[in-house]
């Protein structure tokens, strides 16, 4: 299983995209703007789309690639996502105001969209690749992801902020190889994070005292502007010191 990141940014400037990550060539982990960067044939190619939660920068290139697909495809494509999730995307976006409902398009016998709740603790298995929908704190309804090649597995928390429940679920993992946790936030921003549900460096390091494993850990959904006083910070602190930045483009095999 080969996992390759096409966004990791908290946000859009230059070579920055929003969060979404391939596995192999036919699963997306959210679906942001790095979305952008597939080709035509390689977007064709999805099958199945895993939501963490419904903000802008982790689904922004959802309506697009299933609009982009439409009429090249003979099968739906599948929407994992928590049940609240769901029912935010059909209000909100697939609505007939926003976007086109995908879901009754191009009829309701053989839609576009197909919609497959993944609740925390609920599972899906898709050709040997095994999926796990994990607790995090974001403060509207949010998921995490591990992802699993019965080898080696990765975590990935998206948005979240202080959260026991995930590392209870994290700790069980035997097989952990990777973390991919997010940092928005440098720490003069502290406040600022904790109110928006993410975490800054001295939050991270809070966090990280509750992991019992030895992954490699990576942080993504910088701030631009803000990456590298991140980054230092992390790097100050001995707790958090062995942590790397998750860089666009970066593949891991499992």
């Amino acid at each position: 299983m080969q996992i390759k990141v096409l966004g990791c940014s908290g946000g859009v400037g230059g070579d920055l995209q929003t969060t979404s990550m391939l596995i192999d060539d036919d699963i997306l982990i959210d679906a942001g703007t790095g979305v952008g960067a597939l080709s035509l044939n390689a977007l064709q190619k999805i099958d199945h789309i895993f939501i963490t939660h419904a903000h802008m920068d982790h689904i922004a290139f959802l309506p697009l690639l299933l609009d982009t697909v439409m009429g090249l495809r003979h099968k739906a494509v599948n929407v994992y996502a928590s049940s609240q999730v769901i029912q935010i995307l059909k209000e909100h976006v697939f609505n007939w105001l926003i976007w086109p409902n995908f879901n009754l398009i191009p009829n309701r016998q053989k839609p576009l969209l197909t919609y497959k709740v993944m609740n925390v603790g609920d599972t899906e298995v898709l050709a040997g690749r095994i999926i796990t929908a994990l607790p995090v704190n974001h403060g509207v309804p949010a998921v995490g992801y591990q992802i699993d090649s019965g080898n080696k597995s990765l975590v990935f928390t998206g948005d979240t902020a202080g959260c026991k429940a995930l590392w209870e679920r994290v700790n069980t993992i035997e097989n952990l190889e990777y973390l991919i946790i997010e940092t928005a936030f440098s720490n003069q921003d502290v406040a600022l994070a904790a109110e928006s549900s993410h975490l800054c460096p001295m939050t991270l390091a809070e966090e990280l005292d509750y992991l019992h494993k030895k992954p490699q850990v990576y942080i993504t959904h910088l701030k631009p502007g803000a990456g590298e006083q991140i980054m230092r910070e992390i790097a100050h602190n001995p707790k958090t010191a062995h942590c790397k930045v998750l860089l666009n483009e970066q593949v891991f095999a499992l």
